[in-house]
């Protein structure tokens, strides 16, 4: 049997199917994007009492919102030290502290709003794909949050002798991204949100007064625009999408398996990863029965299917008892990098944006989404440090990332060199 091109969360949590409602012309704010970052804003500025509109250009979350892995983090790319040469020191502070705060902003509103989406705090095992990366490694614990695991010890955590050791990372968590999606829907609705499906925004006209979104089925016009559209940052808005750098990201899912292998495989049941530049990330699904392997394919993209194959080779190279197991699904969404590795918030003029969340956005996206939304309403809880640094683009990019198999192609060559 060919495996289901459609995200394994979708058997359960499916985008949800909404009739079209009339384009309101008037709203106090447009959302361009239904995923985690424009729900988050527009539920700040629905229970504001503002009237908010939720523009999405297909089915409501069909996006790498419901799309990703399922995994929540603290992590900002750039080391501390990274970020203070480029930004100085207590801005470098300020980003790594809301690295953490995006994590604990998920956990808090997931509980506080009784969401079920099977978020656990069951910690992330960073494998070491070489040596010299756990050498590395080793300054990077501190005994508490992040602990070491060398070599010898690899199978307390994860059933491969394929690494050289790791660390655990004891903050980070999962949930169901479906799930998580779908509760998130239902409280925009609650709060009277209008969410507007099959809607896509054609033309941002901007004037000192508000903006004119217009698509297809007519304008709407507010005095402020949220874009949040992340990987699928398109041509409505040139200047955004010259920053961002959509990258497919692949998962495949297997057939439900003997518990007492998973085991095995996922002593602790922890969420995984590892250190290379081309890194894979992999896990259990919530109910124990399956494992989900996620991550980049090949140089370019490519069909699900296809991807997914690859993605199977790799997994049984790490886990060989897996040989025989079946994969039942194979899909893909796009997340977006930037040319700093930093997520990006801010605006420009009247629209508002967060993206570039660089494979982090299930924490990021949600809680940069949600301090736009205060900052809409003009709430100075919405300053962040992320808005501090410039958002940087490079020439000749003009969101077609032309450079990127070159780039995917150099990275393995290093990967494989363990440099």
């Amino acid at each position: 049997m060919e495996p289901k091109t459609t995200p394994y969360w979708w058997d359960t949590a499916p985008p949800l199917a909404i009739e079209r409602p009339a384009l309101p012309t008037r709203a106090d704010a447009v959302v361009v994007g239904s995923g985690y970052t424009g729900l988050h804003a527009a539920l700040r500025i629905a229970r504001a009492g503002r009237k908010v509109v939720v523009l999405e250009k297909g089915r409501i979350g069909e996006g790498c919102s419901t799309r990703n892995g399922g995994q929540i983090s603290t992590s900002i790319k750039p080391s501390l030290e990274t970020l203070t040469e480029r930004h100085g020191a207590e801005t470098a502070r300020g980003i790594v502290a809301e690295g953490i705060a995006s994590r604990a902003f998920v956990e808090d509103f997931v509980r506080a709003e009784g969401i079920a989406c099977d978020f656990r705090s069951c910690g992330r095992f960073h494998a070491a794909a070489s040596a010299r990366a756990y050498r590395e490694f080793e300054g990077l614990a501190d005994g508490e949050t992040v602990t070491l695991v060398p070599r010898e010890r690899q199978r307390e955590e994860l059933g491969t002798d394929a690494y050289h050791g790791g660390l655990v990372y004891h903050r980070h968590a999962v949930l169901d991204p479906g799930a998580y999606h779908a509760g998130l829907v239902a409280k925009v609705l609650e709060a009277g949100g209008v969410i507007v499906p099959e809607t896509p925004a054609t033309a941002l006209d901007e004037t000192p007064s508000g903006v004119t979104v217009r698509t297809p089925h007519g304008a709407i016009t507010a005095p402020d625009v949220v874009l949040a559209t992340n990987g699928y940052t398109g041509p409505v808005s040139p200047w955004h999408r010259r920053r961002v750098i959509p990258i497919g990201s692949y998962i495949i899912a297997t057939e439900p398996l003997d518990p007492a292998l998973v085991k095995r495989l996922f002593p602790t049941d922890r969420i995984a990863s590892d250190s290379r530049r081309v890194v894979y990330y992999y896990r259990t699904s919530p109910d124990g029965r399956r494992i989900l392997f996620g991550g980049r394919a090949s140089a370019g993209e490519m069909g699900a299917k296809a991807a997914g194959q690859r993605l199977r080779d790799t997994m049984c190279s790490l886990f060989p008892e897996l040989a025989e197991a079946r994969i039942t699904h194979a899909w893909m969404g796009f997340v977006a990098y930037t040319f700093d590795s930093l997520a990006h918030t801010g605006r420009t003029g009247r629209i508002h944006h967060a993206m570039g969340y660089c494979g982090s956005g299930v924490g990021m996206a949600s809680y940069l989404g949600m301090k736009m939304g205060l900052r809409v309403l003009g709430d100075p809880a919405g300053e962040t440090a992320m808005m501090r640094p410039a958002f940087p683009t490079r020439p000749l990019y003009a969101g077609d990332p032309w450079f990127l198999p070159a780039a995917v192609t150099t990275y393995r060559i290093l990967d494989r060199l363990g440099v």
